[in-house]
């Protein structure tokens, strides 16, 4: 873990407020790490589901150490706890597929280590200046934790979703809405500059900064993610066995491995089903496709005479507010997410039918920007103009480049913390477990 401290200058912060912020955030993140590892019986905790994933036990001791080290070791200065375990949890020093090979802490052990930690962690937060270094600067760090454990919550969910065997997770549907599919099927976007990244979000992590302007044609973009039942027609118009669609990466791989439809999908008696953890149902036609690849996304966006689109219009899309010339933090404005503005925080095991959320709608009238599904877009992930690794090279810096695809929007598996207008994700085009699906886009001369 090599620190390097340059991050922008953020405005003071009351430390009191950001106190009760930092252990809400963390406490949120563990609450839900502890329900996605006490859910299933401890073989299911050690066993890899996937050679994809790591076992759902690596995950939360990996919690805890990066806690650990972070907060424990680099904000309090404190002698190492266990650093005999470190290069165990270290994910670039062994791939998923290794891991259950290695002398892991068993599910008690792990979960007395990550306790013991967040214990000490709180205690620690209460005797720390928020100020002064950039490192904890309006706690940048304690937030970098927070999202930390929630992105490998979100990972544990889609290790969930590929465990075989019964459901071991309920939630509630996602709240009926009333003609949920806006009128319009897609919206112009004015072309211009517009304001793309941050400098000024104080939890925004180094990819997204720093704030820059973009010159973006016009160009029309869907209101609304591409639905189940719309790439239905993909598919029954043989949309995977006709090579024009398909960059050439995208037809080996899915020749290659068979693939006819998004993964867990299967045809029976005529009608197609999903497997949704541990659960066999129909699939739902008003909701947005889930589990694509980046090659299946653009496959279909070409069939249907469209692209994606690029993550500056993405975002433009997502932030851009036409009448004050200003980029917001959501599409709904500047305030955090709440339930009525979109599917966040696992409340739901699913994404909501497309067009549902009128309030997190965008100026413009584009929904479902954020949550529901992570969305592909037509762009390598690439650093912004004056990019700084901060606070080391391995979260963004050595993934750049044109071996990943960015993804924006989060999904019903991120949480508000690790969900912002500006957050970037990405990923390989190959990637099917995640939780992504894609909405389309056209150039505004085509219309």
């Amino acid at each position: 873990m090599t620190t390097q401290e340059t991050v922008p200058d953020e405005k003071p912060v009351d430390e009191h407020a950001l106190r009760l912020r930092v252990v809400t955030a963390l406490g949120a993140a563990r609450d839900r790490t502890e329900l996605l590892t006490s859910c299933v019986e401890e073989p299911e905790l050690t066993a890899q589901h996937s050679p994809l994933m790591s076992p759902l036990v690596w995950d939360l001791a990996h919690i805890g150490n990066q806690e650990e080290q972070w907060l424990w070791r680099a904000v309090g200065g404190r002698e190492a706890l266990r650093p005999e375990i470190d290069s165990l949890y270290d994910a670039f020093e062994h791939p998923r597929a290794t891991r259950p090979s290695l002398p892991l802490l068993a599910p008690a052990e792990a979960r007395a280590y990550a306790a013991d930690v967040r214990t000490r962690i709180l205690d620690l937060l209460d005797g720390t200046r928020l100020e002064g270094r950039p490192l904890v600067d309006s706690a940048f760090v304690f937030g970098m934790i927070a999202q930390h454990e929630q992105q490998h919550d979100e990972t544990m969910l889609i290790t969930h979703q590929l465990r075989k065997g019964p459901a071991a997770l309920t939630a509630p549907p996602p709240p009926a809405t009333a003609s949920a599919l806006p009128g319009q099927t897609e919206v112009l976007v004015p072309g211009g500059p517009f304001t793309m990244g941050t400098s000024d979000e104080p939890w925004a992590l180094d990819n997204e900064r720093p704030a820059h302007t973009r010159i973006v044609p016009a160009f029309l973009i869907d209101t609304a993610p591409v639905t189940n039942g719309a790439y239905q027609a993909f598919v029954a118009d043989g949309g995977y066995h006709d090579e024009r669609w398909w960059q050439s990466e995208g037809w080996d791989q899915i020749r290659e491995h068979g693939i006819e439809a998004p993964l867990f999908w299967r045809r029976e008696g005529g009608a197609w089903l999903r497997r949704r953890f541990g659960v066999t149902e129909p699939v739902p036609e008003d909701e947005p496709v889930l589990h694509v690849s980046w090659y299946e996304a653009d496959a279909y966006a070409r069939w249907a005479g469209r692209r994606l689109p690029t993550e500056a219009e993405w975002e433009k899309a997502a932030r851009h507010d036409p009448a004050t010339g200003r980029s917001r933090r959501y599409p709904w404005g500047d305030a955090d997410p709440g339930p009525g503005h979109a599917n966040l925080g696992q409340r739901h095991l699913g994404p909501a039918p497309a067009g549902s959320y009128p309030e997190g709608a965008s100026p413009l009238g584009v929904r479902q920007l954020i949550g529901d599904v992570w969305e592909w877009t037509a762009s390598d992930f690439l650093p912004y103009p004056g990019f700084r690794a901060f606070p080391y090279k391995e979260y963004s810096e050595v993934f750049f480049g044109p071996a990943h695809k960015v993804l924006r929007g989060g999904s019903f598996a991120v949480d508000p913390v690790a969900c912002r207008g500006t957050f970037r994700n990405w990923d390989l085009p190959v990637r099917r477990q995640i939780f992504a699906g894609f909405r389309t886009a056209r150039n505004a001369e085509a219309a």
